[in-house]
């Protein structure tokens, strides 16, 4: 029997800028793409299905997507995806998404930014545990994307 997939995975990471620093550069289609290694076409607005290309190496030129949930300015970005779809010949269209939720706070006159993202239990068992591992993988990789990008610019 195999272990069970925790439908949640939560990373955090501390940010030594203003918060009006780091809400932009997670709140900003263009720069969100910097950092996150997706070059993006359009703004990003509730309910905005926001698409794209990645443009790291090892999934260079595949398509990526997004549609904006949320956007409550200063404290809260989130979106809604299909985890891990990068199988080119897949339509991923009628799964279910997770839910991408960052949340930032002022500590300090620095930024706590907190990420969760839920849903893992909706995505069809034959690929639920590899796209929470590489999503596991993926986020701890993202926090130290920011904090890089956001040290670069300051």
């Amino acid at each position: 029997m195999s272990a069970r997939i925790p439908d949640r995975i939560e990373e955090k990471a501390f940010l030594r800028v203003p918060l009006a620093r780091a809400w932009h550069a997670l709140a900003d289609a263009e720069e969100f793409g910097a950092w996150f290694g997706v070059k993006l076409a359009g703004a990003f607005a509730p309910g905005a299905s926001v698409k794209g290309t990645i443009t790291e190496k090892e999934y260079e030129g595949l398509p990526f997507e997004m549609t904006v949930d949320r956007i409550e300015p200063q404290r809260l970005f989130s979106w809604r995806w299909h985890p891990y779809a990068v199988d080119p010949d897949v339509d991923y269209s009628a799964e279910p998404t997770t839910l991408v939720e960052c949340e930032l706070e002022e500590v300090a006159g620095d930024t706590l930014l907190s990420l969760v993202e839920s849903g893992f239990d909706g995505i069809p068992a034959a690929r639920r545990a590899e796209a929470y591992r590489m999503h596991e993988e993926g986020w701890a990789a993202q926090m130290k994307s920011i904090e890089r990008y956001l040290a670069k610019a300051a």
